[in-house]
């Protein structure tokens, strides 16, 4: 498995990780030990950075990795996040930055999980109404207290970048990056890169559309919030099944899969970048790591940038009340 360095501070993982959101929440057709078993199984294959967050199936997801980590824990690099505030019913009650709630959130996280510190830790979302200083801050205390080793932020401005890593160096940006979300390519990877901090993509399969197993919204079945998402709707959905299908005959001619594709364009971004394309399933997990092996000419690239330059995709990655709550 190639290693890749997210940021200046020491943190390396594998070139790939694993989103684990869907094992709990939003995507239809979860399956706990499938689950379990795909998780173990990225393990066996080198896959060792997981993703979680204490909002996926309000700490139900970081419950089930923590089954895993528990057993395993010397090598693994396990990614978590705090900021969006839900109910215990499920309800979404908004975003907080509060140092209170930064060391509330950290010490559950830290029981669910059943580990005494968290490799990565991320603020899912930027809280508009308390400074990032505040809350970085916070932050800092737990890498101070031996909770945290290394700061992350998720959907975070270039300004708000620069304001968190001059509190505590940054290891990391997440945000939505792929074939059908170029934007980060303008502000935030020159600014990344600039304060030498890693970037890791989450959704680098555009949400799973990007695999070419969606002709239809009928494919999707009724639970999937994807059903009321902006590109999975009417003539969006029309047009960028259009561009998938460019996708697959560069595939085709590549010798891989369409999901293999998109995920090697990603990974050839830059040695910085590390995606984290989510799977509940270890045949979809296997068929992605396949994407190592995919080489990208600089002829396959000028191609897809000729067929899916910046904002080819059609309709917003998130609903409008979503959009608010990102690149803050």
């Amino acid at each position: 498995m190639e290693m890749r360095k997210l940021g200046s501070q020491g943190l390396e993982v594998s070139a790939l990780g694993l989103g684990c959101m869907g094992m709990s929440e939003f995507y239809a057709g979860r399956d706990e030990a499938e689950s379990i078993a795909t998780i173990n199984r990225a393990l066996d294959l080198g896959v060792n950075f997981l993703d979680t967050a204490d909002m996926y199936g309000v700490g139900a997801n970081e419950e089930l990795v923590g089954r895993v980590v528990r057993e395993r824990r010397e090598w693994i690099v396990v990614a978590t996040k705090f900021g969006n505030v839900r109910g215990e019913d499920g309800s979404f009650l908004g975003v907080s930055g509060r140092p209170d709630y930064v060391r509330q959130c950290c010490d559950a996280s830290l029981k669910r999980l059943g580990i005494d510190e968290i490799d990565l830790y991320y603020q899912h979302r930027v809280d508009p109404d308390v400074p990032i200083e505040e809350t970085v801050g916070a932050m800092a205390e737990l890498v101070t207290a031996g909770k945290v080793r290394y700061l992350g932020l998720s959907e975070a401005a270039p300004a708000t970048i620069r304001r968190a890593h001059a509190v505590h160096p940054i290891s990391a940006l997440q945000t939505e990056y792929s074939l059908f979300s170029r934007e980060p390519e303008a502000e935030i990877l020159p600014t990344l890169r600039e304060l030498g901090i890693g970037f890791v993509p989450y959704s680098p399969l555009g949400r799973g559309f990007l695999t070419g197993q969606f002709k239809s919204t009928a494919d999707l079945p009724e639970d999937d919030y994807r059903r009321h998402a902006p590109r999975f709707q009417g003539e969006a959905f029309a047009r960028n099944l259009e561009l998938v299908a460019e996708i697959e005959r560069m595939a085709r001619d590549k010798a891989c899969t369409p999901a293999q594709l998109a995920l090697a364009w990603v990974l050839a971004r830059g040695n910085d970048v590390v995606p984290i394309p989510g799977t509940k399933r270890r045949s979809y997990l296997e068929d992605n790591l396949g994407a190592l092996t995919v080489t990208l000419a600089d002829a396959d690239l000028a191609r897809i940038d000729e067929v899916l330059p910046p904002g080819a995709a059609e309709g917003l990655r998130y609903a409008a009340p979503q959009m608010t709550a990102v690149n803050l």
